[in-house]
Parts: structure tokens; C-alpha cells; sequence
């Protein structure tokens, strides 16, 4: 399996835990707050309200790593898949003393 095979993979990985850090940061948000209105509305919080600010690089992350993979003008190479591996790692493996991911679910 090459870099951008395991990258695929990550990515992947990656797509199913954000679904489930989202689902779970939204119940724990309406225990507190009350129930969300509609699914534009819980866009709107994921995209703009402090409580979720913490999954924003996660969101970014995962951004970058399909416009890599996805580009037809620009095919991703090794060494970009490599480079992306490592923002993965970086991110999962953050300090919770930095905040943001790494304080949430340290």
C-alpha cells in the first residue's frame, strides 16, 4: 500500500470519527442548551459558535485531504500524501495544553 493509498484510508477513518465526535458534541451542546431547531441551524453552530470552535481543525484537516486526493488538475503525489499523514498525526496526537482538539479529547 503506497502514501496516497494509506492516506485514502486515513481519510476515511478520519470521516467516520468526525461524524461521531459531531454527533456526540451536539447531544452533549443540547443537554446543555436545549434542542437545535433544524440542520441549518446546527450547520450554522458547527460553522460559527464557540462550543464547536474546538472541531474546526479537524473540518479543515479533512477539507484539505479531499481537495489533494479529489484535484483531477493536479494529481496528489507521494510526498503530499506523506505531508497530509503527518497533519493527521499532528492533530490526533495535539497537547492539550495548546486547546482545541487535543483539550476536548485528551
Amino acid at each position: 500500500m503506497n502514501s496516497i493509498d494509506k492516506l485514502k484510508a486515513a481519510r476515511n477513518g478520519l470521516l467516520k470519527l468526525h461524524r461521531e465526535l459531531i454527533n456526540s458534541e451536539r447531544a452533549v451542546y443540547e443537554h446543555a442548551a436545549g434542542p437545535i431547531p433544524s440542520a441549518g441551524a446546527f450547520l450554522q453552530l458547527l460553522a460559527h459558535d464557540p462550543w464547536f470552535e474546538w472541531l474546526q481543525p479537524f473540518t479543515r484537516l479533512i477539507a484539505g485531504i479531499d481537495d489533494a486526493l479529489f484535484d483531477k488538475k493536479q494529481p496528489i503525489t507521494e510526498e503530499r500524501a506523506e505531508s497530509l499523514k503527518g497533519e493527521i498525526r499532528t492533530l490526533l496526537e495535539a497537547d492539550p495544553k495548546d486547546g482545541g482538539f487535543g483539550t476536548t479529547y485528551a
